[in-house]
């Protein structure tokens, strides 16, 4: 129903036709707009302004990573309980889709000639895929060009993350978690 609804009005707002002496070509202006600017998301803060789940308190929480949306959501049974901004991988180097489970390998840091993240959790390939932090250089500081670039797709495979989602999910997130990627 909202795609229908969604349908409709892309076409009357398009062909800025008038209904009940309201132009809607002015709106359509607008919010093309609006979506030509993209919002940066603070990649130095907690993606929500909430506390982050209890692993002891929910036992079998798990996680489910939306290529699409680039969100990382906590499920507790029926319920999401945090949901984290995440980069997945480019077109040319996809994320893997499937079922995996955190595994024991993981690390404050890693760093090679290309440079390296922060806090991270391996989910495939003991050390082959992670979740980490946005990119550091080979001086350990954060690349700000690709910190920027957090809500979309730009890794080599890997689920980067804001630094304190990563912090947190380095220390919290207990090794067989599941991690379903879509």
């Amino acid at each position: 129903m909202r795609k229908i609804r969604k349908i409709v009005m892309t076409v009357l707002l398009s062909s800025g036709i008038v209904l009940g002496g309201i132009s809607f070509k002015a709106v359509t202006q607008q919010n093309d707009a609006q979506a030509a600017t993209t919002k940066v998301i603070n990649w130095r803060k907690p993606s929500q302004n909430k506390a982050y789940p209890s692993f002891k308190a929910h036992k079998g929480t798990w996680l489910y990573v939306s290529t699409k949306r680039q969100k990382v959501y906590f499920h507790y049974k029926n319920k999401i309980t945090y949901i984290m901004n995440c980069s997945t991988g480019k077109t040319n180097t996809p994320t893997p889709k499937g079922t995996y489970h955190i595994q024991a390998e993981h690390g404050k840091s890693f760093s090679g000639a290309a440079g390296g993240a922060r806090y991270w959790v391996s989910w495939k390939g003991h050390g082959v895929y992670l979740f980490h932090s946005v990119p550091i250089n080979s001086k350990g500081q954060y690349i700000i060009s690709e910190a920027k670039k957090l809500g979309h797709k730009a890794s080599h495979g890997c689920i980067r993350l804001a630094v304190p989602d990563a912090k947190w999910l380095y220390v919290h997130v207990p090794v067989g978690t599941k991690v379903v990627i879509h």
